[in-house]
């Protein structure tokens, strides 16, 4: 059975779902058995025990998958809305009472930058979304190093 093939059941109350073995899970996600195995152990890997058989679903497989963002791709995206992908942005602020700034809950302990970071509104001009974003290399500036 290859795991582009259907299969006649799925998980409970999924009618149409697919089940997958474990050599179908590694194969799908490209990785070994031993490692179906260890993120099972680890409990990174959702699983079903069907009598003495272990299944996984498409969707606890994919929500495995873990996207890290580069520089350069998080640059192009932000000039794009987030709801529907068109790239004409209006700039703006938001108005309150004031400015509005994003404080980090926790920030180095000696800082000479004063904790707040300021943020910045844009609206897409074909579906209204809002989106916000804060000045990163500040926030970088101010966050804890790790060790």
């Amino acid at each position: 059975m290859s795991v582009d093939e259907t299969s006649s059941s799925g998980p409970p109350g999924g009618e149409g779902k697919r089940w997958y073995t474990v050599r179908e899970a590694a194969t799908y996600l490209d990785v070994s058995q031993p490692t179906i195995f260890r993120w099972m152990k680890e409990g990174s890997l959702s699983y079903f025990k069907v009598g003495g058989s272990t299944r996984f679903t498409r969707e606890g497989l994919d929500a495995l998958v873990e996207k890290r963002t580069g520089s350069k791709e998080a640059e192009a995206l932000a000039g794009q809305c987030a709801a529907c992908g068109h790239s004409e942005l209006v700039r703006g602020k938001l108005q309150g009472t004031g400015r509005l700034y994003f404080r980090p809950a926790k920030t180095r302990f000696w800082n000479l930058d004063q904790a707040v970071v300021p943020i910045q509104a844009k609206v897409c001009t074909a579906c209204g979304y809002i989106q916000i974003h804060a000045d990163a290399e500040k926030l970088g500036r101010l966050q804890p190093k790790r060790e």
